[in-house]
């Protein structure tokens, strides 16, 4: 059976229009579609940005900056977990609690409030790593780091060179309790997910005339 990854559960979670749609959103089938072509097809849809590209790059900077600011000697995660219906590899995984870093493109895109840095994407995403992980308070941290000169091209250098800033300025972040009444929507979600994902193989390989 498919797994979601932490990363997509945002993708499945919006509650649908009508009592006709089921559990799962358009949106949400839309997107579970193109999952099953990619498992048909055996290929995986990659997107790649500026701002990705940073966040890649970065990311180790960025948890250094986070150790920084919060007298943290934490270190990037490598291992992966899965369970029956998810799988995820977090950022950072502490005795208490687990935090994901958001490497900001730029001073002009970094959240100032912790209130702008409450998305959707970032709560389900939380909440799958907290179910991983099994503890109760998931971090996100949105981290501002000088972008590499290669990256910065025609944009302003103001904008993406930040060491004179101070580090506590730099750091943003919300924080999610476990919440066992959501955790079990999401995983109702999940199934949901599962199942109609297994639909759209078959469909597709009988379109195609593949009966196995």
């Amino acid at each position: 059976m498919i797994k979601i990854r932490c990363s997509s559960l945002s993708k499945i979670m919006p509650e649908p229009k009508t009592k006709a749609e089921g559990v799962l959103s358009v949106g949400a089938k839309t997107y579970l579609k193109d999952l099953a072509k990619q498992i048909v097809y055996d290929y995986t849809d990659c997107f790649s940005s500026k701002e990705t590209e940073k966040g890649n790059r970065c990311e180790n900077d960025s948890i250094a900056l986070y150790n920084l600011v919060f007298l943290t000697d934490a270190i990037k995660n490598t291992e992966r977990r899965t369970d029956d219906f998810l799988t995820g590899e977090c950022d950072i995984i502490l005795p208490h609690k687990g935090v994901d870093t958001k490497t900001s493109w730029s001073i002009a895109t970094f959240p100032a409030l912790s209130e702008d840095c409450d998305k959707t994407e970032y709560e389900w995403q939380a909440r799958g790593y907290m179910r991983l992980w099994n503890v109760p308070e998931w971090e996100v941290a949105f981290c501002l780091v000088n972008t590499p000169d290669d990256l910065i091209r025609y944009e302003p250098v103001h904008l993406h060179s930040v060491g004179h800033i101070p580090p506590h300025m730099r750091v943003t972040v919300v924080s999610y309790e476990r919440d066992m009444v959501k955790e079990a929507r999401m995983i109702e979600k999940v199934k949901a997910a599962q199942v109609y994902v297994m639909e759209c193989i078959a469909k597709i390989k009988r379109e195609h005339g593949d009966y196995e």
